[in-house]
């Protein structure tokens, strides 16, 4: 059993597991416990939110609980209104729907109306599919820069792509950016179209599961065997 040691009324930013993988795999117990100690909850889809609680602190009693949808329709008075069990001295906690909280993800604008009111805001340890995909890629790791989001459109994304791989032919600095899912494949062409062929490129898919992939290799050789990417979540690095 872990001690809480703060006991004024605080943003918990709590992780959640990359797809189906164990909580034991990936989150402290820690995480656990304050879990158990809170009955206000931030999340962007309660279903998946009340699965996710109940798999990790079994013994927590969901239907009393409260949640708050989060989502790119919530206006910022809605996300203030969130945060108002803290004024009464309870805490709350913010989930994303996989990773880590307000890491591209909506969260963020709950944390910043958290520090600008001056309530406490802690961070729980867990995984980041960001720092996970860095870490095995073999690039520089000192100098870094997360882009979230491509463009859509196509000329738009291949001359964001060519900037983004001269600003690492230039400043050794590695460039991270994400798909949804089920156009990873598109961007992996877009990739292999825009840049050199010499260039590095990792690929790192279902990070924590059990069918985890991270395979680092150049343009021209991703080019011969392109992976099927569709509906996993993937991240893509280019660097040196």
């Amino acid at each position: 059993m872990y001690k809480l040691f703060f006991m004024e009324a605080t943003v918990y930013l709590i992780p959640v597991t990359l797809g189906d993988t164990d909580h034991s795999r990936t989150l402290p117990a820690y995480n656990r416990e304050v879990i158990l100690s809170l009955k206000h909850f931030i999340v962007e889809n309660v279903r998946t939110a009340r699965r996710f609680l109940k798999k990790t602190a079994p013994s927590v009693v969901i239907d009393a609980l409260h949640f708050s949808l989060l989502n790119e329709h919530t206006s910022p008075e809605e996300m203030a209104g969130m945060l108002a069990p803290l004024s009464e001295g309870m805490s709350v906690g913010l989930m994303s729907e996989a990773g880590c909280p307000a890491v591209a993800d909506p969260g963020a604008a709950i944390v910043a109306i958290a520090q600008r009111k001056g309530y406490r805001v802690v961070p729980l340890t867990g995984p980041s599919s960001i720092l996970l995909a860095l870490m095995a890629s073999g690039f520089n790791g000192q100098r870094f820069a997360f882009y979230g989001y491509l463009p859509v459109d196509a000329s738009k994304r291949a001359a964001c792509i060519k900037a983004l791989e001269a600003r690492m032919h230039a400043e050794g600095e590695t460039q991270i950016f994400i798909e949804t899912p089920y156009r990873n494949n598109k961007l992996l062409e877009d990739l292999i179209r825009a840049c050199r062929p010499s260039t590095r490129l990792c690929v790192a898919a279902n990070l924590t599961c059990d069918d985890e992939s991270i395979r680092t290799r150049s343009v021209a050789e991703w080019a011969k065997k392109k992976p099927d990417l569709n509906k996993k979540p993937a991240i893509f690095l280019i660097g040196r």
